[in-house]
């Protein structure tokens, strides 16, 4: 499946939700995912403008509205990570 490919790629994931709450610029995107080059990050802006999942505008890199949606649908995946991490703490 092509979405699985590209959200499997190193740093995508961590782009997506850097841009979770508000845009930012290339520099203030570069921070937040330290340790990315920005040879990285200029390919994965890339890959997901291309997939309409993030947009620039004039505030900087954003989550298109495909991009906000996607990142709902992983809601349920982290109330059962919660669940599981709970789980682990107590040993069950």
């Amino acid at each position: 499946m092509a979405l699985l490919d590209l959200l499997g790629r190193r740093w995508t994931m961590r782009v997506i939700w850097e841009l979770r709450e508000a845009p930012l610029s290339f520099r203030a995107l570069q921070a937040a995912c330290a340790g990315m080059s920005p040879s990285v990050l200029n390919q994965r802006l890339a890959e997901l403008r291309e997939a309409l999942l993030v947009e620039q505008g004039d505030a900087g890199y954003q989550l298109s509205a495909l991009g906000r949606s996607l990142l709902e649908q992983f809601a349920p995946l982290e109330r059962w990570a919660q669940d599981w991490a709970a789980a682990r703490r107590r040993g069950s």
